[in-house]
């Protein structure tokens, strides 16, 4: 089945990784776009980018003139894939801790009707590599604490390795998001479930990032501690 796909990716001081991620991700899927959504990095992400762009058309490139969050970075770049006419949209990250080999099991999964494939952690087969014992409960602990407080069937609740059918995305980020950094995954999960989307956990190993720094924070974390509880009491209100 032949498709118009997009890679969105998200990157702030990116420069060690994105063109190697780039050339990695048209490796496993030869006829997508890549869409690379800039927070202005100061280390000079978006000017490799624009010289990478010169011979290879398929390489997008949106600066944002300021940092305002993971989520809002995706947001502004999912808007600008779904008007461009892609059928099938990947979000994912920089660093190689979201492995490209995944992406045509993700696409085939999408043909054998799932809305949404999430590269899942914490379904068999399913893990991560190189994290200390704090960062696995953290996450592990983070994701069953959103789960269980949003009654989400999915077991991967803070994924952010994703591959959505376009019209099943434009319907999820209706109205503006109320949380941001990495509180807007657990978001994403939520709305996912309230518009009845076929969702396809599909496993995969997580290893740590090798280059750059890690963008967790405390107050990124507290967001996503508390933000759980705004988006339970709102319920199908996010949208609004």
């Amino acid at each position: 089945m032949s498709h118009k796909i997009a890679v969105c990716i998200p990157t702030y001081n990116e420069k060690e990784n994105i063109l190697a991620i780039a050339q990695a991700v048209r490796g496993a899927l030869p006829t997508a776009d890549i869409l690379v959504v800039d927070d202005s990095s100061p280390d000079g992400t978006a000017d490799i980018v624009r010289g990478f762009q010169q011979e290879n058309p398929w390489m997008k490139l949106h600066v944002r003139k300021e940092k305002k969050g993971l989520g809002a970075a995706y947001i502004d770049g999912f808007q600008r894939l779904i008007e461009g006419g892609y059928d099938i949209i990947v979000q994912m990250d920089a660093d190689f801790s979201h492995q490209p080999k995944y992406l045509p099991h993700f696409i085939e999964e999408i043909d054998n009707g799932a809305d949404v494939v999430i590269g899942s952690r914490y379904v068999k087969g399913g893990g991560t590599e190189n994290w200390d014992l704090s960062r696995r409960i953290i996450s592990r602990g983070g994701s069953l604490y959103a789960r269980t407080i949003l009654c989400l069937k999915q077991n991967d609740v803070t994924a952010g390795y994703k591959c959505w059918r376009a019209d099943m995305l434009k319907k999820v980020i209706t109205g503006d998001l109320k949380l941001s950094g990495f509180g807007f995954q657990i978001e994403m999960s939520f709305r996912t479930k309230l518009v009845g989307a076929n969702i396809k956990e599909y496993p995969i190993v997580f290893p740590d990032r090798e280059l750059g720094v890690s963008k967790m924070s405390g107050k990124i974390f507290k967001e996503a501690l508390f933000g759980v509880w705004r988006l339970r009491f709102m319920g199908r209100k996010v949208f609004a």
